[in-house]
């Protein structure tokens, strides 16, 4: 197996790194990249006011399952004590791995000054360097003669990488701009996210007056990366219902946005937001871990978010609906059902008839998803599901 090995502070990480991951990732056919934020580098202390080691690896989360599916981001030289020295990690790693090739990703000004690390032959013998050229220039002449200085003292086996796309922006020069409230561009939204909703970097919003953009880098830093898809899926679907219905768009969006806000919370911090929030629970909640999103979700939108009753009821209600839902209701219930990466059945006429009849395709919506969990063992139907359904069906005969 190949694996890649990328360190650095990430304070932040930014699409530079990002862009230089994904390439090596490419270029090299890695099996498996790990993220590894610093501890406390060797090399240069971390500026002041800088965020505790738990957030740098929270945003290195976030920006892995954005570079590859192979990436990961782990915590080897935030758990050791003392300064992180890149061959104390690869001694790790190597008795974690000791039939594979590791290589070791680094930018222009490591490599160039790689002879004064601790222990470079050591780490010439663990691994194959990698260093990105941020310029024709760079490699030019001045890796050719690292290089073969390199090869010469050390043995050591070196790659270098052009990268195709330059990124040209420093972690200091980012922190710079996000404290004057500028430089988002140079980040991933779901780590702009995560660093708008911890307020890192003295970027200081109020969550409950986001913009809409804004809004949306916060609710995707919240949830899992395979699920981004369905909720922006599930944005423009709303969107799109609410200009045919006449409901309020941007309601719509922003209920899309953070319907699902709650749902990778596991069942302990579903109910400790419960608990926080004042939440009665039905039975049927209390014992289906999946029912508790909609309203740990509904509450956390209202509370950190400034949601009105409108986006609240329609985060409240959008995984069991109720009788008598409002139209925003409705909408969002009917985009989470129907949105464009939902593939668990043929979708096709309830796709149409959102369009043409709202609540027609809101009663069969119900109907086939009363009729579906019906089916599963184990599996009961919530009470206000039926009721929904057959409020409509009263209704439309």
């Amino acid at each position: 197996m190949k694996i890649g090995i990328y360190g650095g502070t990430f304070n932040p990480i930014h699409n530079g790194h990002m862009a230089a991951a994904r390439f090596a990732a490419e270029y090299l056919g890695l099996d498996r990249l790990y993220l590894i934020p610093a501890g406390i580098p060797p090399h240069k202390r971390l500026a002041a006011g800088s965020p505790g080691p738990e957030h740098r690896l929270a945003m290195a989360k976030l920006a892995a399952k954005a570079i590859s599916p192979i990436a990961k981001a782990i915590d080897l030289e935030l758990c050791r004590e003392g300064r992180s020295y890149t061959v104390d990690t690869l001694r790790q790693l190597r008795e974690r791995h000791p039939e594979d090739r590791l290589y070791l990703l680094m930018g222009t000004d490591m490599f160039l000054t790689f002879h004064q690390w601790r222990e470079p032959g050591e780490i010439a013998g663990l691994c194959t360097l990698c260093a990105f050229g941020r310029s024709e220039e760079d490699t030019g002449e001045l890796f050719a003669a690292q290089r073969e200085r390199l090869c010469r003292t050390f043995g050591a086996n070196v790659a270098v990488l052009a990268l195709p796309h330059i990124i040209d922006i420093s972690s200091t020069r980012l922190r710079e701009l996000l404290e004057k409230g500028e430089g988002r561009a140079y980040l991933d939204p779901v780590v702009y996210g995560y660093i708008l909703r911890e307020g890192l970097y003295g970027v200081k919003q109020d969550l409950k007056s986001l913009s809409l953009e804004d809004l949306r880098c916060v609710a995707l830093s919240m949830l899992k990366h395979r699920r981004i898809p369905h909720v922006l899926g599930v944005e423009e679907t709303a969107a799109a219902l609410a200009r045919r219905w006449g409901a309020p768009e941007e309601d719509a969006r922003r209920a899309a946005l953070l319907h699902d806000c709650t749902k990778k919370l596991d069942r302990e911090q579903q109910l400790a937001l419960c608990r926080q929030y004042s939440i009665s629970l039905d039975e049927m909640e209390l014992r289906e871990d999946n029912l508790l999103h909609a309203p740990t979700g509904a509450a956390v939108a209202r509370a950190v978010f400034g949601a009105g009753p409108e986006v609240e009821g329609a985060i409240r209600w959008h995984t069991t609906g109720k009788a008598d839902m409002t139209l925003l209701e409705k909408i969002i219930y009917m985009a989470d059902y129907i949105e464009p990466t939902r593939d668990f059945c043929d979708l096709t006429e309830l796709r149409r008839l959102a369009y043409v009849d709202l609540d027609r395709a809101l009663l069969l919506g119900l109907t086939m998803a009363v009729e579906d969990l019906s089916k599963k063992d184990g599996v009961a139907v919530h009470p206000n599901s039926v009721c929904a359904r057959d409020y409509l069906k009263g209704k439309l005969t």
